[in-house]
């Protein structure tokens, strides 16, 4: 790694792009969905559509929030990472991404019930455990490989994904519950019309015939190698979107994020530059990603490398204009909840599992309240109110966090 350059001042853009980023998933997704249902109007229901995951193949906004928050994170670890070296060295930089990636990996167990219910219905894998992952070995990169390598090493982690997954032999076994339903009579399923577990497991090893470069639900290596080798429960049954194998051009995601913050932290570029650079590098990346996609496929569930072209082009366009509005022009008073969230993202985070902020908005605005709000004003707004309040909580208690330096450090 080069020699660390002077610190610079903190990249405010940065922190509030992660709030943006969280901001959808702690209730502004709930009230945009309210609105729609209170006025049913085309543009209401483009936006509604974005803020749903694509069911398969293809890339809407909602897809962007996680690999947006992996690549986040591969911008902040340049920061963070080069001020440690520099400061108590590189055993002490690795030691850091050590235990928070440990630490990421528990809260991402606990996000997900903890130990509540028994053994193997605990699932291990998920979001903050694939932020872990994708943390801890593009931090482990960045401190001892210099960036032609980095460069090197993310593009021998698309292609040889696209690779594997394209040529490597898997089951012609689709592990989807309707294409099993088709395969095993109705004798080989349970009670709720599921496949039997154990008849399912039969099916899969005693198949013979092979496929390859198959990229549909189920009839793909990373959910193939889920179903055999993922311990736990699987958030898809036979497999997991944030499985063992698809976690490998996650980290790629992360290490793009690593580009853009060796780019921001450069000290022979103007801003102007910097942006001009982020652009370029946004643009390029979705032309690369949907050309790519073509042939492999823009999935979420696989993280295939189409899809962390085109959600790393998307990222780096908003961290450019982010950039931008709060660091170069210093336009900030409009984010200022942004930068709340942004500040305590992880504990935010996990408090939308452990409280009810929705059930807690119910009880201050439901009930008589909600009914007078449908028959007076308009029906469905009873609801939008609720999500408001719920939202309301929310950036209200990251707004005390904020302004009582309270800060969840991992």
């Amino acid at each position: 790694m080069p020699p660390p350059p002077a610190a610079p001042a903190r990249l405010v853009s940065l922190d509030v792009l992660r709030g943006f980023d969280l901001f959808w998933i702690l209730g502004a997704d709930a009230l945009v969905h309210a609105l729609r249902a209170m006025d049913d109007t085309a543009p209401l229901r483009f936006l509604a559509g974005q803020l749903e995951h694509r069911a398969w193949a293809g890339f809407g906004f909602y897809d962007l929030i996680f690999p947006l928050f992996v690549f986040v994170v591969g911008v902040s670890l340049v920061f963070s990472l080069t001020r440690i070296v520099a400061r108590d060295g590189r055993a002490a930089a690795v030691k850091r991404i050590l235990r928070r990636a440990a630490l990421l990996f528990l809260f991402g167990i606990i996000y997900n019930g903890g130990l509540a219910a028994p053994w193997p219905e605990v699932r291990l894998a998920g979001v903050l455990q694939r932020i872990a992952f994708a943390y801890a070995a593009a931090g482990m990169l960045f401190c001892f490989f210099r960036p032609r390598i980095l460069a090197g090493m993310t593009i021998a982690l698309l292609l040889g994904y696209w690779a594997l997954l394209a040529w490597v032999p898997i089951r012609d076994v689709p592990l989807d519950r309707a294409a099993l339903i088709a395969r095993l009579p109705r004798a080989e399923r349970d009670s709720h019309g599921d496949p039997d577990p154990a008849r399912v497991r039969a099916l899969f090893d005693r198949t013979t015939t092979r496929v390859r470069g198959h990229y549909e639900p189920g009839l793909n290596l990373p959910n193939q190698l889920d179903y055999r080798w993922l311990p736990g429960a699987r958030y898809d049954r036979y497999y997991d979107p944030e499985g063992l194998f698809s976690t490998l051009p996650a980290i790629a995601t992360c290490l793009l994020g690593v580009f853009a913050g060796l780019g921001l932290q450069r000290s022979d570029r103007t801003d102007r530059e910097k942006l001009a650079w982020l652009v370029a590098a946004g643009l390029a990346a979705l032309a690369l990603g949907w050309l790519w996609g073509l042939s492999f496929p823009v999935i979420k569930k696989l993280w295939t490398s189409s899809f962390v072209l085109v959600a790393g082009g998307w990222s780096c366009l908003l961290l450019a204009g982010f950039y931008y509005m709060v660091d170069m022009r210093r336009w900030r008073g409009w984010c200022r909840p942004f930068l709340w969230i942004g500040m305590n993202p992880i504990t935010l985070y996990l408090l939308s599992a452990l409280v009810d902020f929705h059930g807690l908005a119910t009880r201050l605005a439901g009930g008589s309240v909600r009914a007078w709000i449908d028959a007076h004003i308009a029906a469905g707004a009873g609801e939008f109110t609720i999500a408001l309040v719920s939202l309301a909580l929310v950036v209200a208690l990251a707004g005390f966090l904020y302004r009582r330096n309270i800060f969840l450090r991992v």
